[in-house]
């Protein structure tokens, strides 16, 4: 009998989530209107220690609400990281603004220190703007990214953006969970720091709605303008009087339901994802061709997807890796096309980004799921180790 396939991740339904569906179900209310969803941005809410929530249909969906209420516009120059997925860039492009892609930093987020350097040296102060002084473009946000959730040095950005002027858009779509444990923000929780953060309730996130995000932030009024905007921005629903244009953004009640069942199972989710990371870490300990990587922000991190990284960068290496797994039925992905070398992208400007590249050279995600189970992990452990000897081979019979 072959082996059954160990996912990547998958969601975790053990709690209340048929219940308060069917309640929807029932109550007729399944559409974007119903109590559900006030009823989980208000617990997000308390449980981000924000605010003011507002769900809307996707993390992307929130970001561009985001770059929208900001007043990100044509033009204009928005500081993004090359390593994220690439809704986070789209959103950028939604506003017909231009992404200027940034290198990650040892733990995979967006390295600080060049950002500083491009806005120390290549840009100037004027008028209560930042102004790049080769195109004369105006840089208007930065949108730092907590990969994998790992998370950036919001201290240091959160002092650039002050000093120069710009709107810190916290995309914290993979960080749900997490909590700054160092520095100015020790305590708070991850996309509760910038002037808005955002998170993602996509199927293989920490807690899904299925598909779902959620703009959380203390700026009570913006995230209010926001919810105005994602619900087509109606000023009088009953004449249908609109001031403003908007979108088509509101989270479904249905999907309100899920997610909030899913919120009050998130605490036994982090620690699955603690002991299942711990245990990875030790029984890969010996490897010879690679390792675990660390998360930098310990035991604040929610340790969301679990990196395994060749010691040398070796993408022929990498790709005989994931064969070898996809063979024996354990399903791994690369991480992420570098940003600045997708084809849409190749027009902006792009700083030198060798870690990036190295990483993206080096990087397979495994199976992290909170449904893993002991067994599971072990035969992706096995797996792992196994390919060291057996690739050792197929390079000297090549």
């Amino acid at each position: 009998m072959s082996e059954s396939l160990i996912p990547l991740s998958t969601p975790n339904f053990r709690g209340n989530e048929k219940k308060y569906v069917n309640e929807a179900i029932d109550t007729e209310w399944v559409s974007t209107a119903g109590a559900f969803i006030g009823r989980f941005e208000q617990r997000m809410a308390d449980k981000l220690s924000v605010r003011q929530a507002c769900a809307c249909q996707s993390g992307t969906a929130g970001l561009h609400l985001c770059l929208r209420h900001f007043g990100v516009s044509a033009g204009d120059l928005v500081l993004v990281p090359t390593l994220t997925f690439i809704a986070t860039i789209n959103a950028v492009l939604y506003q017909s603004a231009e992404p200027v892609f940034f290198d990650c930093d040892e733990h995979l987020c967006m390295d600080p220190e060049q950002v500083g350097a491009y806005l120390e040296r290549e840009c100037r102060l004027e008028g209560g703007r930042t102004v790049e002084t080769a195109s004369g473009k105006t840089v208007k946000a930065i949108v730092p990214v907590h990969v994998f959730g790992d998370h950036c040095d919001m201290d240091r950005l959160m002092d650039l953006a002050e000093r120069f002027h710009l709107a810190v858009i916290e995309d914290a779509t993979e960080s749900l969970g997490g909590v700054f444990t160092r520095g100015r923000y020790a305590g708070r929780a991850t996309g509760s720091v910038g002037h808005a953060g955002v998170l993602s309730f996509n199927g293989n996130k920490i807690i899904t709605t299925g598909g779902g995000g959620m703009i959380v932030s203390n700026d009570a009024p913006a995230v209010e303008h926001m919810r105005y905007l994602s619900q087509q921005a109606k000023d009088d629903a009953d004449y249908f009087v609109h001031e403003e244009w908007g979108y088509n953004y509101r989270m479904t009640n249905l999907q309100a339901a899920l997610g909030l069942a899913q919120l009050e199972e998130l605490d036994g989710f982090l620690e699955i994802k603690r002991q299942n990371y711990a245990r990875y870490r030790e029984k890969l300990a010996g490897c010879s061709y690679g390792e675990l990587l660390p998360f930098g922000s310990g035991d604040g991190s929610n340790r969301w997807f679990y990196s395994f990284a060749l010691r040398d960068p070796d993408p022929g290496k990498r790709d005989r890796l994931l064969r070898y797994l996809g063979g024996r039925h354990i399903q791994a992905r690369p991480i992420w096309k570098l940003n600045h070398t997708q084809t849409p992208f190749r027009q902006y400007r792009a700083m030198d980004c060798p870690r990036a590249l190295r990483f993206y050279d080096r990087v397979i995600n495994i199976p992290c799921g909170t449904n893993l189970t002991a067994e599971q992990l072990d035969r992706v452990c096995g797996a792992l180790l196994a390919f060291g000897g057996e690739d050792r081979g197929y390079s000297q019979r090549s």
